[in-house]
């Protein structure tokens, strides 16, 4: 028996608590998605982008699944390698 992800995130946000811990790591799944996002518009493996960033894979990973928190410093060098342009903004709260 297979379960799909989707269901199981539907599942587990019907918790508030859940809800509440799932927000505060929102910024930090944002993240994660960009880098995956950059590399995979790029056509490179974890592997190929750590190559080009001089770091390893497993860097790459940690980055991808957001238990990294990149400096400025690491995003543009995904930039580079990606051949992306790095843009950080910032917008006021939705109330």
């Amino acid at each position: 028996m297979t379960t799909d992800v989707r269901e199981l995130f539907e599942e587990w946000h019907k918790d508030s608590a859940y809800r509440r811990e799932y927000e505060a790591l929102k910024e930090e799944f944002a993240i994660a998605r960009a880098v995956i996002a950059a590399r995979a518009h790029a056509g490179l493996t974890q592997e190929e982008l750590a190559s080009r960033m001089g770091t390893s894979q497993s860097a790459i990973a940690r980055l991808e699944s957001g238990k990294s928190r990149p400096s400025t410093a690491t995003l543009e060098k995904l930039a580079v390698a990606t051949g992306t342009r790095l843009k950080i903004e910032f917008e006021p709260h939705q109330i």
